[in-house]
């Protein structure tokens, strides 16, 4: 039966959706946090909130940080933009934090980087992305194209064939991650014969069915972003087109479009992520025990809320190690090499690039709305950034890199 997002979002208690864990008082360590509670990217928002409280909550159960309890001030960016430089400010000027957690598009990264970079605050940016971001005060959690979509196309060249059309979303996450697509597809042999970057309003896909069915791909790369987007995928099932060309994405089933789409458009297509809750490991099955227990089983947990689990875990660690929550000894600390044991197995900070090397997963979405892992590569590095991004050697970068093309 076909889910929709109310019904999905329903099923999430209203106390894990307004849960920004707010501040005590007289917080020993505070961190600030801005996710999208509200609005149409809600759909991930509220499970990095989610993974941000459970985050702080197994810290403070372990001893908090040097012993000292941590608290969060948490605010909801609405889907908009604005809010996030609005809240960013705010949580500088007036909050006292030690680190931040937030963002989950590349538009409201790059609004709210600058800003704690002047301040010289810790900014951990946990999203899946189109990769290229320097900056000596962010790290990075999420997987980036040079991790994910490098092994996706070749994976999808070799499984579909040669001719590859691009849907994506009208916006720096879109049109970065096409100018890599182009790229991995030259380096596997492959074409692309057409492209299409939409606005995240967009509802009516026709338009852009007809063009691929004139480019007559072998298989599409389809990036959708926000709830809109996801209707793309039910209206290239509804024409026919699933059954003689491949789908394939590195961001479907981020914010469970696997759950809200047909069985009869989610069923075969292809994501490469850096997180599925299929993965077997100790962690993961202790991870989602404690998440099942705070907020129930009934939706799949997502990427991008093990990206937050993670970041929260790596910036406790380097607190931890420094023995203060000072930056510049807190950054020496995460530049130290960290690795933690996650939910979606062992990850590395590499020091220069302040990315993680992590494991990526290849899956196909199944009939029963979840997704069957078809192939696993460990210890993936985040090639493109090592390369471009050495903040040991030049901790002055300040760059969001864009690779040619």
């Amino acid at each position: 039966m076909k889910n929709t997002l109310k019904d999905v979002l329903g099923r999430l208690s209203l106390t894990s959706v307004i849960a920004l864990a707010s501040s005590a008082a007289f917080a020993d360590v505070k961190v600030g946090a801005i996710f999208d509670l509200t609005g149409g990217l809600n759909i991930y928002g509220i499970q990095q909130n989610n993974a941000l409280n459970l985050a702080i909550k197994n810290v403070n159960a372990a001893g908090g940080v040097n012993g000292e309890t941590v608290t969060v001030v948490g605010y909801d960016a609405q889907s908009e933009l604005s809010k996030y430089t609005q809240f960013a400010q705010t949580s500088v000027l007036r909050d006292g934090i030690s680190a931040m957690f937030a963002g989950l598009t590349s538009s409201s990264r790059e609004a709210i980087r600058p800003i704690f970079r002047e301040a010289n605050i810790p900014y951990f940016y946990s999203s899946l992305y189109e990769g290229g971001a320097c900056d000596r005060q962010t790290f990075v959690t999420g997987s980036s194209a040079s991790q994910q979509l490098n092994v996706l196309m070749n994976w999808a060249v070799e499984t579909y064939g040669p001719k590859i059309y691009i849907m994506a979303p009208d916006y720096n996450f879109g049109t970065i991650s096409g100018h890599w697509i182009h790229k991995f597809a030259a380096d596997n042999g492959a074409e692309v014969v057409g492209e299409d970057y939409l606005a995240l309003s967009v509802t009516d896909y026709a338009p852009t069915i007809q063009k691929i069915q004139a480019a007559s791909p072998d298989v599409v790369v389809a990036l959708p972003v926000g709830a809109a987007q996801t209707g793309f995928l039910e209206q290239f099932a509804a024409a026919g087109l699933k059954d003689t060309i491949g789908v394939v994405s590195t961001n479907y089933g981020s914010g469970n479009q696997q759950v809200v789409v047909s069985p009869q458009a989610g069923e075969g297509l292809v994501s490469a992520m850096g997180y599925f809750p299929s993965v077997e490991s100790d962690a993961n099955a202790a991870f989602k025990a404690a998440w099942e227990a705070e907020y129930g089983s009934d939706t799949p947990i997502v990427a991008g809320a093990v990206d937050v689990w993670n970041a929260v875990h790596l910036w406790a660690a380097a607190v931890n190690k420094a023995g203060t929550a000072d930056t510049e000894e807190v950054i020496a600390a995460l530049e130290s090499g960290l690795t933690f044991e996650a939910p979606n197995g062992t990850v590395t900070l590499e020091p220069g690039s302040h990315h993680l090397r992590q494991d990526v997963y290849i899956a196909r979405g199944n009939a029963n709305s979840g997704f069957d892992i078809v192939q696993t590569f460990e210890d993936s590095a985040p090639t493109y950034e090592n390369e471009m991004c050495d903040l040991i050697e030049n901790p002055d970068l300040a760059e969001h890199f864009i690779p040619e093309g």
